[in-house]
């Protein structure tokens, strides 16, 4: 299965587990010119997510949280701010999340770093 195959598949299983834990999803794919957001979803609570979707088989290139590196952190930063931005949304709680999917088994971390 190739990357992108692969990639989409984690994130069809990520938002089954979201939307059966409660979650509401507000948009898949979020892009722009600087970057691409997963998912992101309204907790239960009412806290917006910002969600990084890793699939792997976490082998010798490590778990899949591992490749979430401080590039990919900051990227994911600045898309948040400018999701804010075009929809003028000027206060509400939010956090940023990754779901790794390892040999079929989906492992969500709350929080996963802070902004």
């Amino acid at each position: 299965m190739d990357t992108r195959k692969k990639g989409a598949t984690g994130e069809d299983q990520a938002v089954d587990y979201l939307l059966s834990n409660g979650y509401t999803i507000i948009t898949r794919n979020y892009q722009s010119r600087k970057g691409e957001i997963d998912c992101i979803a309204e907790s239960p609570d009412g806290t917006l997510v910002f969600i990084e979707v890793k699939a792997g088989q976490g082998t010798s290139s490590g778990h899949p949280f591992y490749w979430i590196n401080k590039s990919k952190q900051k990227k994911i930063v600045s898309m948040a701010k400018l999701y804010f931005y075009e929809h003028g949304i000027l206060s509400k709680p939010c956090r940023f999340d990754a779901i790794a999917i390892v040999k079929g088994k989906i492992e969500h971390l709350k929080n996963a770093f802070l902004a």
